[in-house]
This record gives C-alpha cells, structure tokens and sequence, in this order.
C-alpha cells in the first residue's frame, strides 16, 4: 500500500506554501498549475513587481470599505491565479490543459481568465462568494471542486 501524500493533496499543500509569500492584509491566496504532475507556473495575491504592497501601506479596499467579492478592480494586487497565468506567460510555459490548485475559489475576473487559458481542471479549498464564478465554470465544463480543509494541514 502506498504511504505517500495523494497528488492533489501534495500539490494544495504547495498552493498553501505558495500563499505564505502573499502580502494581501484581508486574505493570503496561493494558486499553482500543475500538468503531467509537474509544477508549471505558482502564484500568490500581491501588488505588481516593484510597488508597494499592501503589506507596507496599507489596504486600499479597507480604507474605502469594500465588501469581499466586490468591486475587485478596486485592489493593488493581483490575484494568485492570476499571477499564475502571468508568471507562466512570461517564461513562455503553455498552460492550456493544466490543473490549477488554489486556496480559495476564483473570483469572476480569474475565472475567465482560466477558461480563456484553457485549464482543464480547478481544484480549491475555501470558497469565495461569486456565484456568477462557478456558474461560468460549470457552463465551460471546467472540472471544478472543493477540497476538505483537513488536506493542507
């Protein structure tokens, strides 16, 4: 009998690694994509490379009361999954058909970018509140599931 850490549960607990790194005051997010059990391309929620972070400032979306899945253009940072697609874009690594692992389901703005990229599968751990998300994922016929939140621990 093997011993050793399920795939998917192995690649979350990275997804959680990769979210230590975040510098977002309200929510840590980490998102990897993963093809032929090989990590691809990783990311977290952060202000563009070279400006201030939230971390260092200050939270805009605090400071003028934004409700949590609203208004996400009101933000310095970009999210983890789409850090994600960046990070994989300016290495020149294709992610069409990948899988991607994130702490927390995409937003809406992310989840059209994942159908865009054509990942094929979106594993996540703690849910977000868009509903309109998950009806696009379903429509696109995305594998889209929730992980229990015992398996990063």
């Amino acid at each position: 009998m093997d011993s050793r850490l399920p795939w998917p549960e192995y690649f979350m607990k990275i997804a959680h690694i990769v979210a230590e790194r975040s510098t977002c005051l309200r929510r840590k997010v980490g998102a990897v994509a993963v093809k032929d059990r090989r990590i691809l391309a990783t990311g977290y929620n952060g202000a563009p490379s070279g400006l201030a972070h939230c971390l260092d400032i200050g939270c805009l979306r605090e400071k003028l009361k934004v409700p949590s899945g609203e208004r996400h253009e009101l933000c310095r940072a970009l999210h983890a999954e789409q850090n994600v697609i960046v990070q994989a874009a300016r290495h020149g690594i294709n992610i069409e058909g990948s899988t991607i692992y994130c702490t927390t389901q995409p937003c809406l703005i992310c989840t059209k970018m994942l159908i865009n990229v054509g990942v094929r599968e979106i594993y996540f751990q703690h849910s977000y509140p868009d509903e309109l998300s998950r009806e696009m994922i379903r429509e696109s016929g995305i594998v889209f599931s929730e992980m229990p939140d015992g398996c990063a621990d």
